[in-house]
């Protein structure tokens, strides 16, 4: 169920200004990729390039083997690259169950979207009570959840969570790390991009550090979290709460 990726190259820009230089990173199966760094430092750009939302100028993104830079991302979704996207995006004036259900609009999605569904509303408790009830009208926390449960409707193989807990109570953003690993447990390949790194880090299995676009230091997760000069020059005091 779950893809291996590996990026060669992976140039980024938006117009004229490069955003993403040259990332070479290997992405495991079943396993959970944490990418780190500070504001500004391409976490986004990246995710965004792996699910096809930002164009690739140069190199390659080899799924499986098979080079999808140039692949749409509609076309991605299909083959079980899924993106969650930062500031949750759901529609606001569909239920919850409606917001869901666009989530299992792909081929290969569609005819499992009740079961899938019910799997969700498992994961996500909170969503089976509120499931007639308009997206907008959630809480921060429960929108999150949303989001995330509607990214697993398309029955990714590889989920991309790009700030999951971004502006959440610490409640809601603690329960979000704890279904993190559970995914992983059930198949999916993870790759989080995350403000909050020492809990990030503590739960991934590989670390990506990047800097100004560019990966500066690479490692197991506790690695990341064990050296004082990564957290220094890389990290500041993100993993000091």
């Amino acid at each position: 169920m779950s893809l291996a990726l590996r990026t060669e190259g992976l140039t980024a820009r938006y117009g004229e200004a490069a955003v993403l230089h040259g990332i070479d990173i290997d992405i495991r199966p079943c396993r959970i990729t944490a990418v780190v760094g500070a504001n500004g430092a391409g976490k986004t750009s990246l995710m965004k390039a792996l699910a096809g939302v930002l164009p690739v100028s140069d190199g390659r993104i080899l799924c499986d083997g098979r080079d999808i830079a140039a692949v749409p991302p509609h076309e991605r979704v299909a083959g079980g690259i899924v993106l969650v996207p930062e500031g949750r995006l759901i529609f606001p004036d569909m239920t919850v169950r409606e917001n869901l259900a666009v989530g299992a609009i792909s081929p290969p999605a569609r005819p499992l979207r009740d079961r899938t569904m019910a799997d969700v509303f498992d994961l996500f408790p909170r969503l089976r009570e509120r499931s007639g009830q308009l997206g907008g009208t959630l809480s921060g926390g429960e929108q999150q959840m949303l989001a995330l449960g509607r990214g697993l409707m398309a029955r990714p193989k590889l989920l991309l969570l790009d700030e999951p807990t971004l502006g959440l109570a610490p409640a809601v953003a603690k329960q979000i790390f704890q279904v993190i690993p559970g995914l992983v447990d059930r198949g999916l390949t993870v790759v989080l991009a995350e403000q909050d790194v020492s809990r990030t880090l503590r739960i991934a299995d590989r670390a990506i550090v990047l800097q100004h676009g560019l990966v500066t230091a690479e490692g197991t997760g506790e690695e990341i979290l064990a050296d004082p000069e990564l957290r220094h020059a890389f990290l500041g005091r993100a993993t000091s709460a």
